[in-house]
């Protein structure tokens, strides 16, 4: 549905040139919802401005569709923008306009007849759940409300592709997850391809099918979001997990001479992650045929999009031996260990 061909962006000045993306390249599926997480000046808000070009790459190719929207002229610019939907931080409505007129203003541009557009505003005030707010103004609204009068508007050409660009960013949680929420339902209903881009985890691990990391104008890590979650390689994507993973040892733990090697008398500490409903019960098999003790140290479950996740903190005691045979165990059943180091 989306490709970037080796896109380049450079901003040039007096004062010096900043590439603000390097030789990107991305393949989004149709259908499917595309995080693209980075944190301030990393370059996701400049990537998502050249889809739509917005913003015209300084090289490389952009497709959407099928079609190369970098090699077209500005009138089949204008024409293929209408399947290219985009929200945006700070919902950017009309204020002497109501949440109806501001739904249809991109209709009105297009020369829809009134019947068309009162027909169009009507299914998009229903499917955003704006019905009894259809004649209040911006000023009216909720933050969770505006957002939902951008996405109307931004679905009122019909699009086959939605950018958001950090449009949870200025909501509390409980209507992020409100909206997050209508932009899934979105997605399923209407079989839309939804580009996000955003700095908080917590947004890709509710909604997000893929992912990428992007740093410096580069993708530096890119996957499915269980993959990039469970399984980071780089130290940007590893403290992005964190904010919302964060399974630190406690301060409590004498971790001053952690080795990572055994020594006489240590204890191990491993981080497990089981995805999905794990069927072995690992601790309690580890306690009885492996002559361990476990400590839980901490730990929770979560939800990866809909995917149970599982975090453990433990500290495991035993003979040099017994914890070989522990490890081997924990390594062969089906939870992602890591092992920490060794304490006394």
């Amino acid at each position: 549905m989306i490709k970037l061909v080796n896109v380049e962006k450079t901003y040039y000045s007096k004062a010096g040139d900043i590439a603000a993306l390097k030789k990107t390249n991305l393949d989004i599926k149709d259908g499917e919802i595309f995080g693209i997480i980075g944190l301030s000046g990393a370059g996701k808000s400049t990537l998502i401005r050249c889809i739509n070009m917005l913003e015209v790459p300084t090289g490389g190719q952009v497709f959407v569709d099928g079609k190369e929207l970098t090699a077209m002229n500005k009138q089949a610019l204008r024409q293929a923008r209408q399947s290219i939907g985009m929200i945006f931080q700070h919902f950017n409505l009309l204020a002497s306009r109501t949440v109806r007129d501001n739904i249809a203003f991109p209709l009105e541009i297009q020369g829809k007849s009134k019947a068309e557009i009162t027909k169009k505003v009507d299914e998009l005030l229903d499917l955003v759940q704006l019905h009894d707010r259809a004649d209040y103004y911006p000023s009216q609204l909720s933050g969770g409300q505006k957002q939902r009068v951008g996405i109307a508007r931004a679905l009122a050409s019909d699009p086959k592709v939605l950018l958001s660009d950090e449009a949870t960013s200025a909501l509390d949680p409980q209507t992020t997850k409100s909206i997050l929420a209508l932009l899934r339902d979105i997605n399923q209903r209407l079989h839309l391809t939804i580009v996000m881009i955003t700095h908080q985890m917590e947004v890709v691990k509710q909604i997000c099918d893929r992912v990428a990391v992007i740093e410096n104008g580069n993708i530096i890590e890119e996957g499915t979001m269980y993959q990039v979650f469970t399984e980071p390689k780089e130290t940007t994507t590893k403290e992005f997990v964190a904010t919302v993973n964060d399974m630190t040892v406690p301060a409590i733990l004498n971790t001053a001479d952690m080795q990572q090697t055994y020594f006489d008398g240590s204890k191990v500490l491993v981080h497990l992650t089981f995805l999905g409903n794990a069927d072995e019960p690992v601790v309690a098999r580890l306690i009885k045929n492996y002559g361990v003790d476990v400590n839980i140290i901490s730990g929770k479950i979560d939800y990866l999009k809909d995917m149970p996740y599982g975090t453990l903190l433990v500290e495991i005691s035993g003979s040099k031996e017994s914890l070989a045979t522990a490890l081997d165990y924990i390594h062969q059943a089906k939870v992602k260990e890591e092992v920490i180091g060794y304490v006394s």
